[in-house]
């Protein structure tokens, strides 16, 4: 160790790596919820009447706000404090958990899951903040590699776990338990978290955009609601004026960015990132590839459970190989550093198109019964793709940024991937409901109305991976590394 590295160690705060632990937990809790609700929407659905569009908002809310939440309210950690923003996500996360837990209808669980997620977006961009500023640099790659470890531990955990909870029919609940389950953790990260994590101060001369933040939320929302609700009322004239508006919103918005950066004004989205055409085609392949993975589990799930009658920890563990090939993929990535972007990203979008293309024909083959097992080898090279294809691709987006950007182009990533997820879902969620509408009114039993239905929407992921395949081959991404650009990409790598 070097005399500055000494120097480093000696003044770091002591308790940091009890205070990691409590960011771990945090960070770890808010991941299984990504993964723990799939396995438990088909119960969702039957115990409270969902209908097709409500149990795709499920999902969508949650992704959305936490899209939406995460870069006003990583600028609103720096002006009030990290730490302190961080506490206030992790209680709000909680509560809304409690809330999602006690829903006695459709609707109310809808309205806590958008609170859930913005409680998860509170929290979300302190943790790595906070583990930042607390480590030495010689500490950081150590630290940041266990926040890469517990996200696919998280991604392991999810499908089981929740199968388990519902099985088990605690004290009489059915999915009630995915949610409950987060109110002892988070009360004692809190407590924990009060006395380990270091106060760090806010910048009280910092403001947020408040108007950016409005343009850039109403746009997004007013895009995704009429394609997740447009079926259901046969596409009305309003439908598609809404998403025109959406789609005005963000030009406005853009232009909002742009007038506030000339002025030196703060801006939601960093205008030197929006006017950086690499930055922003990466973004959008970021956005595409975000796009096919939570519909698709939305997907599978109604399959196995709704159409092939699947407990739900029987659903869970089919679907465990992808998460245990994105755990694969973690290690995996770590070795090849940042070397042969490009091609990764290739091979890792052609391995997630090649195994769900293998499903789709799986899934398609299927008659009145369906086999576990033959989900085992096309999930896990999915799985394995995924996991490898987003560190890539990421550092292959930031390696376009300049290092003065390289934490909000992070960041904006995160959101746009997110934003993808949402727009996933909508689309998804409209192929495979509206095919299974067809398919139960021209007489199909459950079995092949639900087979066709998933066969069929499973080719937006063969399409959209494909896509992100064929657009790694055009992508700029050949400039020099810098370490601060490489501390970003450290501090994204678990996304």
């Amino acid at each position: 160790m070097s005399t500055s590295e000494a120097g480093a160690a000696a003044l770091a705060d002591p308790r940091r790596w009890l205070a990691l632990g409590i960011l771990l937990i945090a960070n770890f809790m808010n991941l299984v919820d990504v993964t723990i609700v799939n396995v438990a929407l088909p119960s969702m659905r039957d115990n409270l009447g969902a209908s097709d569009a409500q149990i795709e908002w499920v999902v969508a809310a949650y992704v959305l706000a936490f899209a939406l939440g995460l870069l006003p309210f990583g600028r609103l950690g720096d002006i009030v404090g990290r730490s302190r923003m961080f506490l206030i996500g992790v209680a709000a996360f909680t509560l809304a958990s409690a809330l999602c837990g006690l829903a006695p209808s459709i609707e109310m669980l809808i309205g806590a899951r958008v609170l859930q997620g913005l409680g998860g977006a509170m929290m979300t961009p302190q943790v790595l903040a906070i583990a930042t500023v607390t480590f030495p640099p010689h500490e950081r790659g150590q630290a940041f590699s266990l926040f890469g470890l517990s996200a696919g531990l998280a991604s392991v955990c999810g499908p089981v776990l929740g199968g388990l909870l519902i099985d088990a029919q605690l004290f009489g609940l059915d999915w009630q338990p995915i949610f409950l389950v987060n109110i002892p953790i988070g009360i004692a990260a809190i407590i924990a978290g009060w006395f380990l994590i270091p106060r760090l101060p806010g910048h009280a001369e910092l403001r947020n955009d408040y108007a950016g933040i409005a343009l850039f939320g109403l746009g997004i929302v007013a895009v995704v609601f009429p394609i997740i609700e447009g079926r259901a009322l046969d596409w009305p004239a309003w439908s598609f004026a809404m998403m025109a508006a959406g789609l005005t919103l963000l030009v406005v918005f853009y232009f909002w960015q742009k007038r506030r950066a000339h002025a030196g004004q703060p801006q939601l989205l960093n205008y030197d990132l929006l006017a950086n055409r690499d930055y922003m085609f990466g973004a959008f392949i970021v956005t595409v590839f975000a796009s096919g993975i939570p519909g698709f589990f939305l997907v599978i799930s109604l399959l196995l459970q709704s159409g092939f009658g699947f407990t739900p920890l029987q659903s869970g563990l089919t679907n465990l190989p992808f998460s245990v090939g994105v755990l694969i993929a973690s290690f995996i990535v770590a070795r090849f550093g940042a070397h042969y972007l490009r091609s990764r990203l290739a091979v890792a979008a052609g391995m997630v198109s090649f195994g769900i293309g293998w499903l789709h024909f799986v899934v398609a083959g299927t008659g009145n019964s369906i086999d576990p097992w033959s989900f085992l080898v096309p999930l896990l090279i999915a799985g394995i793709g995924l996991g490898t294809g987003f560190s890539s691709l990421f550092q292959l987006v930031l390696r376009n940024v300049p290092p003065r950007d390289a934490g909000a182009g992070s960041g904006a990533l995160q959101a746009f991937q997110q934003v993808g997820g949402a727009l996933g879902v909508a689309l998804v969620g409209q192929i495979f409901f509206s095919q299974l509408a067809g398919n139960l009114a021209a007489g199909d039993g459950p079995q092949a109305a639900f087979g066709d239905a998933a066969a069929l929407a499973m080719w937006y992921q063969v399409v959209s991976f494909a896509l992100v395949l064929a657009l790694a081959f055009v992508f700029k991404g050949n400039r020099r590394v810098t370490e601060g650009q490489e501390n970003a990409r450290a501090a994204v790598a678990e996304v």
